[in-house]
């Protein structure tokens, strides 16, 4: 089996690394955490294998909605990416972050307070924060090379895409998508509150879903249980990391401070609690199944 290490590598981002395979690609999660786009020195054991686990969880059951691209999450994978790596499609991706909302958080809540929409979609008067939306709503956003993605309208995306009929069918599936995981979610406990996805064409110009689905890097996950709008919510995800990171005083600029153990032990929980409770199986049976 070759090693990580005598792949070419193609980009190395905040999480993942993607190598060629020539006419695939592999792409490896890693347990690399960030807060406001910077990267902690600190590690979250396990988050890489979660955040893999999950997405294969979703681009299976999303199926029957729209094409994923992965292709094995055992076969062509190293020994030591076992569990965070999936060989996939190579895609002409869209340059566009499909962002779906259910409930009025983050930036989404900061454009409200400011002119009563999120993306130029105008929305009831007197709603708080963390309020279900009356429907889901997808706010797209720039793909930022450095710094923070930048929220646009529908119009703004249609003309990055460069076709309003494929952005209008990128909104549709968003939506859908969103709905369908949502659904799944709150069965098991846990508010999808907002989410991001990718998009790229195949060889063939079939729009397939990629990157990562419904994890806890990309999305806001809340327990149900302790749903109480009005306020910021409780959070399966790496919110967790962020309101620590806030909480030091950091100004947000690199160097990232190093995350204390106990603020790691309890991310991890989080992260393997959120996979656990989605996927109805235990972890262990993930790291089994792909052999990390």
């Amino acid at each position: 089996m070759t090693a990580l290490n005598e792949l070419p590598l193609l980009a190395s981002g905040k999480v993942r690394e993607i190598y060629d395979l020539g006419d695939q690609l592999l792409i490896v999660a890693s347990d690399r955490v960030s807060t406001y786009d910077v990267v902690h020195p600190t590690p979250i054991p396990d988050k890489g294998k979660v955040l893999t686990g999950l997405s294969a969880f979703w681009f299976e059951r999303t199926a029957d909605v729209v094409p994923g691209h992965v292709i094995s999450l055992t076969d062509g994978v190293p020994g030591e990416a076992r569990g965070r790596g999936m060989v996939v499609h190579k895609l002409q991706m869209l340059p566009v972050e499909c962002v779906v909302r259910g409930y009025l958080s983050g930036s989404g809540w900061k454009d409200y307070q400011g002119t009563g929409a999120v993306c130029g979609i105008g929305l009831p008067a007197g709603l708080r924060e963390s309020d279900r939306l009356p429907e889901p709503i997808f706010t797209p956003a720039t793909k930022a090379q450095e710094g923070h993605d930048e929220n646009i309208d529908f119009e703004g995306a249609a003309e990055l895409i460069g076709d309003r009929g494929l952005a209008e069918r990128l909104r549709e599936i968003s939506i859908a998508v969103y709905e369908h995981a949502a659904a799944h979610a709150l069965e098991r406990g846990i508010i999808l509150a907002d989410t991001k996805f990718e998009f790229g064409l195949d060889a063939d110009g079939t729009l397939t879903l990629a990157d990562e689905v419904c994890t806890p890097d990309s999305s806001r996950f809340w327990p149900a249980d302790q749903y109480e709008p009005g306020r910021s919510q409780p959070s399966f995800d790496k919110q967790f990391v962020r309101d620590w990171a806030s909480s030091t005083g950091w100004d947000r600029t690199p160097p990232a401070p190093e995350i204390p153990e106990e603020v790691v032990a309890r991310t991890r929980e989080k992260y393997i609690e959120a996979y656990e409770r989605i996927t109805g199986e235990p972890f262990a049976e993930w790291l089994q199944r792909t052999g990390a």
